[in-house]
């Protein structure tokens, strides 16, 4: 073995391949082969788009297991441990796992040079084929057609909610992004479209490979039961279920966690398994979710709310205010955001300045981050006050929106997935507790045999 150590095995691959990213399938498929990986993989569910495939994915692989399925659920960045992006049944992956997997797809490799992103989809499936699993859930990394997930055939694909990211490698329209992402659809097999305006080059993608398509809002839906707090009325291909959960659990499926939910489930039903959806299999999996998409953090005492948000681009952060609105504390609301230089941000600070009480602007050490100073100028020059001056640090920033919030208000981390990781790391430590316990093994409730 190359290295024993994890943080060693880690540090080497970021350096292995010439450039951070070199969207291809030619290497990774190459080194699948020689491992069999794709040969005698578990049944696939793919997951791309541009917000909610992480939620969605993590959704699915919690219904999964649910309902008594071995289950392995790969999605990335991570937060806090590499470990994160690699679950069987919930579990991380443990660092003497991550290392073997991280042997066997060297010693395929030959001369092909992986980046970062290829060794940990091919220790991903290596381990979930060890581990037996039934079913293997993958989040796409970036785009689709050319992303290193893309090297299995999916039985069903998924496609989330389409916007503008990434325009550097994906295009700079939602058509142009839409092809990329439905480059992960294969013929005649299904595709669940989670966003309910979808671009017409997915569509137009699937008509050309005889797809059936599944489109939330019109194929399959999730709504509130019609004068009832403690159910959800579930419909696919006109066949409707009343689900019964308890009420504070139906208070968080809203908005686009309930297109979300809905996408998985029916990701589920189109696997044969509509017949073990009911209220207790949803309600187990809500116990689980993707760490850092309005997770809600309450450490009570004199502490305020805090929300941990990785939206980074217009959309996401729109579905960010809708949210604030939905859910209004008494004390002020205090924003600690750090971005990325390379995003849109304009439409992020119009979106949030009506329920935003205090900024609070974070200084990331990463040659990406927009500078804490130049971001609370061009909060200035966008008409956005109550600006705090930059800290010095990210505990310093955290600190400010926490004295700011006050016992009854709200501190809201956004920005990016490293935002969210350094509130993680270099903040309360009740923050990393929330983050390292987001994603957790989902007990199943059905009983009897269930086939995958």
């Amino acid at each position: 073995m190359r290295f024993e150590r994890l943080d060693d095995w880690l540090s080497w691959q970021e350096t292995l391949h010439p450039v951070a990213m070199d969207l291809t399938l030619e290497r990774a498929t190459r080194v699948a082969d020689r491992l069999g990986l794709c040969r005698h993989a578990p049944r696939t569910v793919l997951v791309a788009g541009t917000n909610g495939k992480g939620s969605v994915a993590t959704r699915t692989a919690g219904l999964l297991q649910a309902m008594g399925l071995r289950t392995g659920l790969f999605t990335s960045p991570h937060l806090v441990r590499y470990n994160e992006r690699i679950r069987i049944n919930g579990v991380e992956a443990e660092d003497d796992a991550l290392c073997r997997a991280f042997d066997a797809v060297d010693r395929a490799r030959g001369e092909d040079s992986l980046t970062y992103f290829e060794f940990a989809a091919l220790a991903a499936g290596w381990l979930f084929r060890e581990a037996a699993v039934d079913v293997q859930v993958l989040e796409v990394g970036l785009g689709g057609r050319l992303d290193a997930t893309n090297i299995w055939d999916a039985d069903i694909a998924v496609i989330t909610a389409v916007d503008l990211d990434h325009q550097k490698w994906l295009g700079d329209t939602r058509e142009a992004i839409g092809a990329e992402k439905a480059g992960i659809l294969r013929e005649a097999r299904p595709l669940m479209l989670g966003d309910p305006d979808p671009p017409d080059s997915v569509q137009a993608r699937a008509r050309l490979l005889d797809v059936p398509v599944r489109r939330v809002g019109e194929d399959y839906d999730l709504q509130p039961a019609v004068g009832r707090a403690d159910a959800l009325q579930w419909c696919f291909e006109a066949e409707e279920t009343l689900l019964e959960l308890a009420p504070e659990a139906v208070a968080t499926v809203d908005g686009a966690a309930r297109v979300n939910l809905a996408t998985a489930m029916a990701v589920v039903a189109g696997l044969g398994l509509e017949y073990r959806l009911d209220g207790a299999v949803v309600e187990a999996a809500l116990r689980s979710q993707a760490p850092g998409r309005l997770q809600r953090v309450r450490p009570g005492g004199a502490e305020p709310e805090w929300l941990l948000d990785v939206a980074h681009n217009g959309h996401a952060v729109a579905e960010l205010a809708r949210w604030l609105r939905a859910r209004p504390v008494s004390g002020p609301v205090v924003a600690a955001v750090a971005v990325m230089a390379d995003k849109e941000r304009a439409a992020m600070w119009a979106a949030l300045d009506e329920v935003v009480d205090h900024w609070v602007p974070l200084s990331l050490d990463l040659p990406r981050a927009l500078p804490a100073a130049d971001m609370a100028a061009e909060l200035a020059a966008a008409g956005v006050d109550r600006v705090e001056a930059p800290a010095a640090s990210v505990a310093q920033g955290l600190d400010r929106a926490r004295e700011l919030a006050g016992a009854s208000g709200r501190v809201v981390v956004f920005g990016s997935f490293h935002t969210v990781a350094a509130a993680a790391t270099e903040g309360p430590a009740f923050l990393a507790e929330a983050a390292a316990t987001a994603t957790r093994p989902v007990e199943p409730v059905c009983a009897g045999e269930v086939s995958p």
